[in-house]
């Protein structure tokens, strides 16, 4: 299942049914699980753990140095998920001693070209990040995010699960769970009521969320006071208590 052409370490462990594709170059203390695909020209090194039934396409780099000149060549990490598709020229770097010395990746994420996760990120699963879509060094991302082309996120942002990053948005601080957020900086738009639809968020559901967008954004409200009320709809409407905790554990602010 490795082309001729290919060099693979001998101190790489591949799974038996791993494809690597001619000019393919796997380093040493790489890791790849069954079924996984790497096309021809990717390049993977570093401590590289990657799951089951990946595809990483032609010219991706995975696992490489992060892009950080506080980083001294310290051993560090990548940890990849289960079916996760990676995209052409797709870039992916491992952790930094500054942070927990691992990025992170979960599973079933598209990552489309171009689109590049900077040191010590924390990525969930059901993700997709667009053409060119990149994250600074130590994001975090919900589950179930979607980042539209160009989009970009500020170095030690959060942002909430089912959030929709708008195409060519540059967020420099939180965004709250399924909130979308459009613009250069980017600020609040609405509730991302139509990715919710597709996940099977109920019309209820969705309602309940557009009343606590309208509390936390559209009413005026201190963000003491927005927190109180919507701490006291989560225990009618658990829905809720995700936006709650993720207000709670904002570090760069919420987008306003």
């Amino acid at each position: 299942m490795i082309d001729a052409r290919a060099v693979v370490s001998p101190q790489a462990e591949l799974a038996s049914d791993v494809e690597v594709g001619a000019f393919a170059v796997i380093g040493p203390g790489v890791r790849i699980g069954a079924r996984t695909r790497v096309a021809s020209h990717a390049v993977i090194t570093g401590n590289t753990s990657i799951g089951a039934d990946n595809q990483i396409f032609q010219f991706a780099s995975i696992g490489d140095a992060p892009q950080d000149l506080k980083y001294k060549g310290e051993p560090t990490r990548l940890e990849i998920g289960d079916r996760n598709v990676f995209r052409e020229c797709c870039t992916v770097n491992r952790g930094t001693t500054h942070d927990a010395g691992v990025t992170r990746i979960g599973d079933d994420n598209l990552l489309m070209s171009y689109s590049h996760v900077a040191h010590d990120c924390q990525v969930g699963s059901h993700i997709v990040m667009a053409n060119l879509a990149t994250l600074g060094g130590h994001v975090q991302l919900g589950d179930w995010v979607i980042m539209g082309g160009y989009a970009g996120i500020h170095q030690f942002c959060k942002i909430g699960a089912h959030a929709f990053i708008a195409n060519n948005a540059a967020v420099t601080r939180d965004v709250p769970p399924y909130v979308m957020a459009v613009g250069q900086p980017a600020k609040p738009h609405s509730i991302n009521s139509e990715g919710l639809k597709r996940r099977g968020f109920s019309e209820e559901q969705i309602r309940v969320l557009r009343d606590a967008y309208r509390t936390l954004y559209r009413r005026d409200l201190p963000l003491a006071e927005a927190l109180a009320e919507l701490t006291a709809v989560a225990k009618q409407h658990s829905v809720v208590q995700s936006l709650v905790d993720f207000i709670g554990a904002a570090t760069r602010s919420l987008v306003r």
